[in-house]
Parts: structure tokens; sequence; C-alpha cells
């Protein structure tokens, strides 16, 4: 199938096929939306704050702007730049990467990106810089206010909503696609090469380009996917396998996996037709080949289950060895099984109850660290290192399954019916995955594929051909978005109804848009601001709204880089990956409950309370928590922990393996919260790394390290705001952990922010930020706004930044006025015709076709 499908591109990219073959507006009326225009919305787009006397530009109701008077002459102010700034960026300097030494307020226009990054160091309060001379009283707030001024009457007169050539659905959105078209739940990196992130997310269009790899990929992805989802009566054999982390615990119970076992993996399989299949475990072997390095008593079985119901147990052989002609393996007998998607389990049977003895980590050393030696006597149990699945062998044929009655609407009783059957399916399946109605074109496409597979095997292969050519089409993979076909390169356009549908979808649920959706964004409904207000508000109680925190959030907080961090198992002996999962869920239903509840952004780094289960609430020391479902809880009193600081998530994404980083957390902070990176590190500067672990026959603790490091002058311009923010943070552990104590020396955390306020732990943390909240405020709408739209946030965005941030402030930074300020914003809603030099076709938002 895939090589019917591939025929058919003809040598010419996916994202050449959208542009060639999208349909055109003039023929199908229905696909259009009104052109931006003062009555095209309910609401004006953008309203800065103007006087009242401010005139009108003709076409969008926009104010023209002139700044408001200040306080200070603009001649003064540059005389406060050159004074203050131009010393330290300088032409010769130009620390970090920045230029003041030809500073002119009365030409700041010509450079508002300049403005704008002073702006944030201003409003950071980060310049100048500790211990250098400031200009007295509010000087500095009077240079940002102006700068702030000026850019805002700077974009009012030009207005720039920003435009993006294409939009690819990432590894998310394509499992979420599929699952909504055709039930099925499958893993896209199976098939799909890693996203490449721009702007800390997945989805932004700049880094998306198709390449002959990555369509070949999607290529076998939709192959596949329709194999699965309608079922292969002549499947050949073949194996998936489930692979199972060395971090992951042999002695709690999976999720999924029947009472009374432990450890192992529970996944749901998907099986392409009724059969026989092989079922095969993979022990994991100590650091010399062998299953244990211990002497104790031994009696292990593995029970293989479907859907819960046992259908083998298979003894661990004690002297299991790499060396054996299986190797660490063990293989079921043939087992029957039907097609559609099951939950398959291997599991360990359980043979103790209660909680293991203190000798025993939930997992063994040896298999965590690898190591050779008197550690290895430390591992009393098997880990499971892989599952497989090999079959089918002697299919009979495919059963009902969900995707089936999904797919299958009809089914013809004579050949007659045949074809008027693919078409209804098609027509309605065709819609839901491109996301529009489809056009005459469309179907035609799709029925030609489907003739193909008809004549080759009948009606069901000919549905699942026309499947493969639909998961393959450039309008399924690929967002380009419609433009008007008479729009002027330069000038701004509304988007499209279906495509605002699917922008506002994408954002909210990170999925495609539902059939209310469709059916608003098609009837031109979505330009009116009070209807796409309601339907975000509507999206926002849907359950699919957790997509603003297992994908935006998750992504904004770096929460996979958990994944790259292995405490020492020696230190740390009861971290495991389990409790990792934990510590990423805690955070991201905190973050959800902030959306879902419609709490303030504030909570963030306020709250006294967050959520835990069982095993994470004993990580803690919260009391009084038993089960494995996740609730909320108030931090004990005296915890130490606050709002996001207190998340083992956060704390051990931002350490060592063997200990905790100051310097880590500093930079997570100021980068991720604040927006305010530290510049990258002068060359020739020593690592912290290869500062002397100890001093006068004692280890050193990291502060010590730390100030060794710093001494020198290359390293102190910047370690002077990351260490202090560390430092605070650095009564927990690598794990998340309290303590009071490093390598036997008493902790000290004290330390003067920026500003010189004096913080020793997370609570005055949290104060010493929230005394000026406007760059945390700023820097997650800046996040929220590129995750929304697709693409980076330029500096002429930041006037509606400033506007978002206006409006939220009224009403105590509620977090979904945030999410209702970026959808009604002119970035989302509009678009710039890009010029012909940067589209390559006219009237195409997208690369040109060569």
């Amino acid at each position: 199938m895939k090589s019917l499908v591939a025929a058919s591109v003809g040598g010419l990219s996916l994202l050449a096929v959208a542009i060639i073959d999208r349909p055109d507006p003039a023929a199908n009326p229905t696909l259009t939306s009104p052109l931006a225009s003062s009555a095209s919305f309910d609401a004006p787009l953008s309203d800065p704050p103007v006087r009242a006397s401010a005139p009108t530009r003709r076409g969008l109701g926009h104010p023209v702007l002139s700044p408001a008077p200040s306080a200070i002459a603009p001649s003064a102010l540059t005389d406060v730049v050159k004074k203050t700034c131009a010393g330290c960026h300088s032409e010769q300097r130009k620390q970090g990467n920045l230029s003041l030494q030809g500073f002119d307020m009365a030409n700041i226009n010509g450079s508002p990106e300049l403005a704008e990054k002073m702006i944030g160091k201003l409003r950071a309060g980060m310049m100048p810089p500790p211990g250098r001379p400031k200009p007295g009283g509010d000087t500095l707030d009077v240079l940002a206010g102006t700068l702030e001024r000026m850019m805002d009457a700077r974009y009012a007169l030009n207005p720039n909503p920003g435009a993006r050539t294409f939009q690819r659905l990432n590894r998310a959105e394509y499992e979420r696609s599929v699952k909504d078209l055709l039930g099925v739940d499958i893993k896209a990196e199976s098939w799909l090469p890693l996203d490449t992130k721009s702007a800390n997310f997945d989805n932004i269009a700049d880094v998306q380009m198709p390449s002959a790899t990555l369509l070949d990929s999607y290529l076998d992805a939709a192959s596949e996917i329709s194999r699965l989802a309608v079922g292969d009566p002549k499947a050949s054999v073949s194996t998936s396998s489930y692979k199972i982390a060395r971090l992951a615990s042999q002695v709690d119970p999976v999720e999924g996996a029947p009472a009374g076992t432990r450890g192992g993996t529970s996944v749901t399989h998907t099986f392409p037709a009724d059969g026989e299949y092989v079922f095969t475990i993979t022990l994991h072997a100590i650091p010399t080949g062998q299953l244990f390095g211990s002497a104790a008593p031994f009696d292990e079985k593995i029970e293989i289950s479907v859907n819960g119901e046992r259908m083998a147990v298979l003894d661990v052989d004690r002297g299991m060895s790499q060396a054996d002609p299986n190797g660490m393996e063990i293989r079921t007998k043939p087992i029957s099984v039907r097609a559609g998607p099951q939950r398959i389990t291997a599991a360990f049977i359980r043979t103790f109850e209660g909680p293991v003895n203190d000798n025993i980590a939930p997992i063994g050393h040896s298999i965590a660290d690898t190591q050779i030696g008197s550690q290895a006597g430390i591992t009393t149990q098997s880990h499971v290192q892989m599952f497989a699945v090999t079959g089918p062998f002697n299919p009979t044929g495919v059963s009902d399954t969900p995707s089936r009655r999904r797919i299958f609407s009809c089914r013809p009783l004579t050949p007659s019916e045949a074809r008027p059957c693919a078409e209804k399916i098609m027509t309605r399946l065709g819609a839901q995955a491109y996301r529009r109605p489809l056009a005459p074109n469309d179907l035609k496409g799709l029925l030609t594929f489907y003739d193909a597979g008809a004549k080759d095997g009948g009606f069901e292969l000919g549905i699942r051909t026309a499947v493969e050519a639909l998961l393959a089409s450039p309008h399924f993979i690929f967002r380009v978005e419609e433009m008007p076909a008479v729009s002027k390169p330069g000038s701004r356009v509304a988007v499209n109804g279906l495509d605002l549908a699917s922008r506002l979808s994408f954002f909210v649920w990170g999925a495609p848009p539902d059939s209310q959706l469709v059916s608003l964004g098609r009837r031109g409904l979505l330009t009116d601001t009070t209807v796409l207000i309601a339907q975000t508000k509507r999206m926002l109680a849907d359950k699919r709204s957790s997509a603003l925190s297992t994908r935006f959030a998750a992504q904004w907080l770096r929460l996979s880089d958990i994944e790259k961090v292995h405490p020492d198992a020696l230190q740390y002996p009861d971290f495991r990956e389990q409790l990792a999962d934990d510590m990423v869920q805690e955070t991201e239903l905190f973050f959800d409950h902030l959306v879902r509840e419609n709490r303030s952004f504030l909570d963030l780094y306020t709250a006294n309370w967050t959520y835990v289960n069982e095993d994470l609430a004993k990580h803690y020391g919260i009391p009084g928590v038993v089960g494995t479902d996740f609730r909320r809880v108030e931090y004990p009193a005296n915890s130490g922990r606050v709002g996001i600081f207190g998340h083992g998530s956060v704390l051990t994404l931002t350490s060592h393996a063997n200990r905790t980083s100051p310097v880590l957390r500093g930079k997570w902070v100021m980068e991720v919260l604040m927006g305010t990176p530290p510049p990258a590190p002068p060359p020739n500067v020593p690592d912290l790394e290869k500062t002397g672990d100890s001093k006068e026959g004692r280890m050193l603790t990291t502060r010590e390290r730390m100030e060794e490091h710093r001494a020198n002058p290359s390293c102190r311009s910047c370690h002077v705001f990351i260490d202090p923010i560390g430092l605070a943070m650095d009564n927990f552990d690598v794990n998340g952990q309290w303590r009071i104590r490093e390598n036997g020396t008493p902790l000290d955390t004290r330390g003067d922010f920026y500003d010189g306020t004096k913080i020793t732990n997370a609570l005055e943390l949290q104060k010493a930020l929230l005394k000026r909240p406007t760059p945390l405020v700023r820097n997650f709408t800046q996040n929220l706004m590129a995750y929304a739209l697709g693409r980076r946030v330029e500096y002429y965005d930041h006037p509606a930044v400033r506007k978002i941030e206006a409006q939220v402030k009224a009403n105590n930074y509620r977090m979904q006025d945030f999410i209702v300020g970026v959808v009604k914003s002119d970035a989302f809603r509009l678009k710039k015709v890009m010029e012909q030099a940067d589209s390559g076709t006219k009237g195409v938002s997208a690369p040109g076709v060569r």
C-alpha cells in the first residue's frame, strides 16, 4: 500500500501537493471567511491605551498614537542610558551581545528589537547589575515606561500580526488526530523522528520543514496505521516490542496489571488479526551477564494476561545468563488473541505483602548503576527489560473492533453498493481528517485509491488503501492556511474561519477541532468576538483542555528534562522511574487545576498545596495519603515547600546525578520563569565541575565550590544573579527531599537577590520574585502566545503581550484570562500576507514549489 500512496506524490513534496491542490475559495464559497475590516469583528482587535482625541486609522480601527508626555525629556533619558549602561554595553565590550554606545531616544523607533530587550531587562530590575551605580528615584521606571509607550505607538501605526508558512502535525498532534479519526492508540515515535524544538516548543513552524526522510516516515506510519485500523486477515508475522526502563521499580504494581502482581509492564496493543501470538519476556542482567548476584532464596514467576485474564505462567530460572542460547529470554507457547486493541500484561506474581525490607531498594543497585562489585549482591529480584509480541500465526480473520466500527459506517450488500458506500465513508472520514468539508477533487483522489485497492482485494482492502492515502495526505499532515484570492503583500487579513477553528483547537486541546468548531468556522461565525470567546470557554471546560498542562506547561517548564537525570543509585536508592513519573504528573495536575478553576497565575508561586499520591506523599513526608490516586493536599507547616518550588520534578531536573546544582536551578528560574536567561559563559572559563571536591580532608559543599568558581571575575558577573536564586532552593536534594546538611556540613543557603533582598529559602525567593511580577507575567504570556501561534514571539508581538498583561492584572491574573487574551489578539486572529520573495507563491502563505 505504501508504494501506491508514495507514487501518487509524483516526486513533489507533500507540502507542494498541498499548495497545488488546495481548494479554490472562489469555487467553494463555504471555505472563505470575510477579509479583516472594521465590520468583521464585534470588538476592536487591538486597543492600546490612547487619549480620547486620538484619530483612527482607516481600515482596521487601530488608533494612531503618539507617546504620552514623559516626566523626563528624551534627551535626558538618552544621557541616562549612555552614562549608566554604555560603559558595559559598548562596541568594544558588548556585554550581553548588546551595544548602547550609539543609543538615542529620538531614534529608538528604528531599533525596536533593541528597545524591547532594554524593556525586558529594566522591568526585571536586572540592569544596572548589582554593584554598579544606578540613577536616583524612579528614573529607570520612567525610561522603561517611555520605551513601552513608544513601541506600542509604533505598532499602532504599523500593525504586524506576524505570519508563518505552515504547521506540520508533530508527534503528539499526530497521535491525537489518529485517535480522534480512527479510534486507534498509536505511538508516533514508532515511525516519526524526534520533533525539533524552537522557542521551548515542538510545534513551532520555523523548524518543521519537511525532508525526504520525514515524508517517508509519514508514509510508513500511514501504511501501518491503516492496517491496524481496518485489520489484516492476511497479516504476515511481525514483532512489536515494549521496553521497560532500567530505573523502573519491580516492587510497585503497574497500572493496568491484574491484582496480585508487581513490576513488569502493562500496555494496550493493537492486534492486526485474529490468530496466535507468542509473547517474549527479556530480563535485565547484572553487569556480569547473570540474572542475580545474591544467594537469597528465590521463587519467581511471571504471569502473562490479556485483558486481565491469565494466559500463561512462566518460571524464572535463577541460573539464567546472557551466555545461554536464548540469553535472558522467556517465551510463551502460541496464545490465541482476537484482533483489535487488547490490554496485555507481563508481571511478576506477588509472593510477599507489606513494606519491602530496608536492604532491598525498589530497583537493585547493580541494575540501576550497572556497577560490578559488592552492590551486585543487593539485587534480589529480577527485572523485566523487554516485552515483545510476535504474530499472527495461523490468522483466521478479523473480529469486530472499535476502529472498524468507526470506519465502516455502511456495508455493501451487493457489488453495485460498494462504491457508493465507499464514497460515503471517505466523505465523512476525509472531512474530519482535513478539518474542513471535502472539495470534489479531494474525494475524487481518495476514491481513486479505493478503486485501486478494491481491484486487488475487494471492498475492505479498497477502504484500507483509501485510509492510508488519507493519512499520507498533505491536507492531513500539514496545516496550510488559506489566503484570500486577492491580497496585497504586506497587508493584514483575517484568518479563514476553518483555519481559525484549527488554531483554537490545537491550542486548547492539542487536537483537531470538533464538529461544532468546524461548523462555526465554515459559516464564518468564529470571527465574531463573542462567539470566539464562548467557544474558548467551552473548550476550557472540556477535559481535553488538559493538553494545556501535558503539552504547553510540560514543555514551558521543561519537565521532560527529568528523563536526563538518573540520581546516583548508591546515594538515592529509592529513586525510580515511577517516582519520576509521579513528580511530572504532580506538576501537570497542579497547572491543570489552575486553568480549570481559573485561579490566579500567581498561585504558581504562592500555593501552599499540591497534588500527590501515596508514594509521592511519603517521599515528601506528607502523612495521611493512601492509594495510587492523586489528590490535592496542603503542605505541612514548616515543610519548606511553596508553589512550584516545592515540586520534585523541578528540583530533580535542575540537579546532577550525584549532587544538587544551584547554578542549574538559578538558571532555570531566570530562563524559564523570568524570561531573562543569563548569557553564555565566556570562553576559557573553567567549568564548575572542575573545581576541587575536597579541602583539608573533607568534602566541599556545593556552596563552597561555587564560591571558588565565581572568584574568577569573568564568572562573577553572571553568578551574582544565578547563585542566590539556586542556593535558596538548596535545602532540597537531588530528588526533591528536604535536607539540612550536605557532606555532613550544615547547609548555608543565605544569599542576596540581585535587587539586594536577603533570601535563604524558597518562600523568601518567591516573595522576592513577586515584588516585581511583571517579568513573570510577560514571560508566561510570551510562551503561551508562541505555543498558540506556532511561531516565535518577535519584537512586534510585545505590545500585544503588554496589552494582555494589563487586562489580566485587573482581574488578579486569572489563568483563563491569559488564554482568552491570546485568542482575542491580532496575532491569533489575523496574519500578514507574506511578500512574494518570502512565500514564493502569490497568495499562499507557504514556501514556494521548486
